[in-house]
């Protein structure tokens, strides 16, 4: 087991990139809210620079979402990253998002179609 993670740099790309990911097999996904330092450094700027004017645009253009999911193997984990650069181009360039795996030890809580495996309590 593994857990698929991304950090996708546009918001508003999330369906696509939500639906490349469904159709190379990934399912299950969770989503999060998120903000990257920089983005953090470049509002306090902004915010000093026009003292409080910033605040009127605060949530605009400052969020990514974070994308989460088990998946069975490492094959998957290239499948989703095919498909997102499909929708995304490609990811080493700025502004698009980054992907990674961890391997998973262990997992409680999945039933065992989506888990893949024989004992869905411990992932073993």
């Amino acid at each position: 087991m593994y857990m698929l993670l991304m950090v996708l740099d546009d918001a508003t790309r999330l369906a696509d990139v939500l639906e490349a990911w469904t159709s190379a097999g990934v399912r299950g996904v969770t989503i999060l809210e998120s903000t990257g330092l920089q983005r953090i450094i470049r509002r306090r700027e902004a915010g000093s620079m026009f003292m409080g004017f910033s605040r009127l645009f605060e949530d605009s253009g400052i969020g990514h979402n974070t994308l989460f999911a088990l998946i069975d193997s490492p094959e998957l984990a290239e499948a989703a990253v095919a498909a997102t650069e499909a929708v995304l181009g490609d990811l080493r360039q700025p502004n698009t998002g980054i992907v990674f795996t961890i391997p998973v030890a262990q997992f409680w809580g999945l039933p065992e179609q989506q888990a893949g495996d024989d004992n869905p309590s411990t992932g073993e």
